[in-house]
């Protein structure tokens, strides 16, 4: 690509004609800085203003189109009364109503004894049709610039429609006819479109609304590939060469011995590929996913006590509070028997205790380190970080986990976990730059969850089964999933044995 046709996608968006101090700045709040910015905001969904309706067939509440004759314009001289332009055609009269507009530029745009067009949300008020600050007014030349599909963009306080389609527009008109780095040949294969005639659909048909559209496909396989090559690069640098960390998995072929269960051969092969990489000279960067109740949470603390054996801090971060303090607590009780230094670090920790717990990390006094967010904070050192474990990893960023990495330096191995179902196409697109293990197989012992959705009519018959269930040991789930009121909701109840 030459230079200058590179150059046209990143040009600040303040060098468009038309985009002052002000709607920069209404445009930094959508995170739209860059020409690219706006070519890579593709619209949601589409506003119908192609039928011209007749004044006698008009839908109140929605978007209506009309062809009317301006025949007045009232300019009251009270503050705070409106203007109107009064129009009408063969079937009836409507008025046009405009708050805190110039004299001057309504005369201009509604010309006495022309017919114009008008779209906008028509409402009926003191038994007259109204459209109040209609979105388009234009001439019946100008007509197949409303008169169609318009595309819809999320947008923020400050920009309207009107303004955001006229820049977006003239940016994709002005896009730059560039060579593509797919061949003809893979595109004519995969059924996909070109890159300059993608962008262009997605902006001016309903292809952006349709994910099987060869426009939407060929941008989401440029995003894939772009993320699969970035996350290449990003392996490269982390599976970089450490120290093997040196155990015996004595501390945690106790912890074992002393559950009251059995590890399940799924969760046995996990942890081998673990305690592999934290043995092996290169740096672990692994995903490890399973659902709900699969026994993620035992493993990583196998893995802790191995790190830990071979004299390494730990840190365990969980995107909440309650989630960090649960695992923060289920370490103090599989750990009671060891000796081992266990602290946790939040947002709300006391400043006393959390310069106690900064000074003991940093000094290698603790050996495990359970928190949120926190963690990431500058002024947390470690002395000598091997391991860092991150739940429900997908609410982190890519840059914030591999920033936390950096604390441990070329000894930290990463694990990451997640109980997001996520198929392989989609997990090697998300998390190429990672080894996966995954947990298929749940305990023996774990009782089948049984799912019930009941009508809000029939609630009473809920009582007795709920009461019932408690009665003989089972635990109950309730779940109403709708935050507004509603005269029909679904009360979801699921139990399991304790």
């Amino acid at each position: 690509m030459k230079a200058e046709k590179k150059q046209f996608f990143f040009n600040n968006i303040n060098e468009i004609k038309g985009v002052g101090k002000k709607l920069t700045s209404y445009f930094k709040n959508k995170r739209i800085e860059k020409i690219k910015d706006i070519i890579f905001n593709f619209p949601y969904s589409d506003t119908d203003r192609s039928k011209i309706s007749k004044l006698d067939n008009l839908e109140i509440g929605k978007i209506n189109t009309i062809k009317v004759l301006v025949k007045k314009i009232y300019f009251p001289r009270i503050r705070n009364l409106p203007n109107r332009v009064i129009c009408e055609d063969d079937t009836g009269k409507i008025e046009i109503i405009y708050f805190n507009s110039r004299e001057g530029y309504l005369r201009k745009i509604f010309p006495i004894n022309k017919h114009v067009i008008i779209s906008g949300k028509v409402n009926f008020y003191n038994k007259k049709y109204q459209i109040t600050n209609p979105d388009y007014v234009t001439t019946i030349e100008n007509k197949d610039y409303v008169v169609k599909n318009i595309p819809k963009y999320n947008l923020t306080k400050g920009i309207n429609e009107k303004k955001y389609r006229s820049i977006s527009e003239g940016i994709i008109n002005k896009i730059p006819i560039i060579n593509d780095w797919l061949d003809a040949s893979f595109i004519n294969k995969y059924n996909l479109a070109n890159w300059n005639e993608a962008i262009k659909c997605l902006h001016t048909s309903k292809d952006s609304q349709n994910n099987q559209s060869n426009s939407f496909r060929r941008i989401a396989f440029d995003e894939i590939c772009a993320n699969l090559l970035s996350l290449s690069e990003n392996r490269k640098k982390i599976k970089r060469s450490k120290k093997a960390k040196l155990f015996n998995e004595i501390i945690s072929n106790g912890i074992l011995k002393d559950l009251p269960f059995k590890l399940t051969n799924s969760q046995t092969k996990v942890l081998n590929e673990i305690n592999n990489d934290l043995k092996n000279k290169t740096r672990m960067f692994r995903i490890l996913q399973g659902d709900v109740g699969s026994g993620k949470t035992i493993v990583a603390m196998l893995a802790i006590a191995n790190t830990i054996e071979s004299k390494y801090q730990t840190a365990f971060m969980g995107p909440t509070e309650i989630l960090a303090l649960q695992h923060y607590k289920f370490a103090k009780n599989i750990f009671q028997n060891i000796d081992i230094k266990i602290e946790y670090l939040s947002g709300k920790t006391e400043l006393k205790q959390r310069k106690k717990i900064l000074s003991d990390l940093e000094n290698g006094k603790i050996d495990l380190l359970f928190g949120t967010h926190a963690l990431f904070q500058k002024r947390i050192k470690f002395k000598r970080l091997g391991l860092i474990i991150i739940d429900e990893q997908h609410k982190f960023g890519v840059k914030q986990r591999s920033d936390f990495a950096k604390k441990g330096g070329d000894f930290c191995d990463v694990l990451l976990m997640s109980a997001t179902p996520i198929p392989r196409t989609m997990m090697m697109a998300l998390y190429g730059d990672m080894d996966i293990s995954i947990i298929n197989e749940k305990p023996s012992n774990r009782k089948k969850i049984i799912t019930i959705s009941k009508p809000e009519s029939k609630i009473n018959e809920l009582w007795p089964y709920i009461k019932k269930q408690i009665s003989i040991g089972n635990q109950i789930f309730w779940v109403c999933p709708l935050i507004k009121d509603s005269s029909f909701f679904e009360l979801f109840i699921c139990y399991k044995k304790i």
